[in-house]
């Protein structure tokens, strides 16, 4: 796997993907810089050898040339984060970007135009892959947000740099994250799903069942298997036709010698809103007119107990409606378990957006191992596929 450390960059133009897709407010400040902060260790590496760099990324989805998906709305923030003067082009191609390009001096950085205001990046166009290759010396994506797609900057592009393309650090990282889950971690390995569908987590739980010792199924999820084992659910979220599917995955989990953990009691509520009246109640038991919105007491004191267990620990989705705070406390438990087991040497790997989101609301993001930034592609990676813009640099 060829990094940014196998090269020297020096009096080198690096063309990186980046995934600056940041949010902005009204004014067009970035919202949350994290995506930013993330390639700071790659452009710093490339700045640091004696090279220079053209960041080229997308913002939103833009249709056509829209001036508030423009990227040069955040110049002024990736100069505060690299800590280097950033000069920016209103296009992605062309005179404009050459001349931009082969003015760069060694230790400098050019932002090129929104990728996605041309429609060839998308369609994964040869000829703007071609004329975005022009630009620098060596290829380096950096972009695991944008991995799983095959477009012109994050796959194509490569083919126009046989020998000189790499992983930046981010992607390198995300690629050794995940490895450790499904394949070189110490074990036991534990795998937490949670979230709303079981349809959406599928192809992840059949193919992790391989790589896992122990499996907890949280959140909405749950509620399908408890009702396919025969439990009463009451107006939980559940997928009647699922509940076969989820008797084949205990089945097939059993066959493989992976423990599956479901949740054994629940904070029922009598409606879907913060102020609803609660209480708690065996999950295979819940009356009519109730639903379960997060684990309850016992669960989370099970959980904590497989948690603790563990050597690589990988949790993509909440346990309970984390949005409500008084159905957050599952999540926040199970979070505090996560970064109590990674003190004692676990590994832990969190990804998909909803975990994301409840590892930064909650403080936990400095203390696990790793916070994906990719959440399609993370879970895609989990599902056992090969992302375009990994394979394009491994050919």
């Amino acid at each position: 796997m060829k990094t940014i450390e196998n090269f020297n960059f020096k009096n080198k133009k690096a063309l990186i993907r980046v995934d600056f897709n940041v949010p902005l407010d009204s004014d067009f400040n970035v919202t949350d810089a994290t995506r930013i902060s993330a390639a700071k260790q790659t452009i710093i590496k490339i700045l640091e050898d004696g090279g220079s760099c053209i960041l080229m990324s997308h913002l939103g989805r833009p249709k056509g040339i829209q001036e508030e998906f423009s990227l040069k709305h955040i110049v002024n923030k990736v100069e505060d984060i690299i800590g280097v003067e950033t000069k920016f082009v209103s296009t992605s191609t062309g005179e404009a970007a050459e001349q931009a390009a082969s003015n760069l001096k060694p230790g400098e950085i050019l932002i090129l135009e929104n990728l996605r205001f041309n429609a060839e990046e998308t369609k994964g166009d040869k000829d703007f892959a071609q004329a975005l290759a022009k630009l620098g010396d060596i290829y380096v994506n950096d972009a695991f947000g944008t991995a799983h797609r095959a477009h012109a900057s994050t796959t194509v592009v490569a083919e126009f740099f046989p020998e000189n393309k790499c992983f930046g650090s981010l992607l390198a990282q995300e690629i050794k994250s995940i490895d450790k889950v499904l394949k070189t971690g110490e074990k036991p390995v534990l795998a937490i799903l949670g979230g709303a569908k079981v349809s959406s987590k599928i192809t992840i739980i059949e193919n992790i069942l391989d790589a896992v010792d122990h499996l907890i199924i949280g959140g909405g999820m749950a509620f399908t298997f408890v009702k396919a084992q025969g439990g009463s659910i009451g107006n939980s979220l559940v997928e009647d036709d699922k509940m076969e599917l989820a008797l084949s995955i205990l089945k097939q989990a059993e066959a493989k010698n992976v423990t599956i953990h479901l949740p054994t009691d629940s904070v029922i509520a009598d409606d879907f809103n913060n102020n609803a009246n609660t209480k708690i109640c065996d999950i295979k038991n819940i009356p009519d007119g109730w639903m379960g919105l997060d684990a309850g007491p016992e669960s989370r004191k099970q959980f904590h107990e497989v948690v603790m267990q563990c050597k690589t620990i990988l949790w993509n989705g909440p346990l309970g409606v984390f949005e409500m705070e008084n159905f957050a406390n599952a999540t926040i438990a199970l979070g505090n378990s996560i970064a109590e087991a990674t003190e004692h040497g676990a590994f832990s790997l969190v990804g998909g957006g909803d975990s994301v989101a409840a590892v930064k609301q909650f403080g936990f993001e400095k203390k696990v191992s790793y916070v994906s930034t990719g959440g399609g592609a993370m879970l895609e990676s989990l599902e056992g596929k090969t992302l375009p813009g990994i394979a394009a640099i491994l050919e």
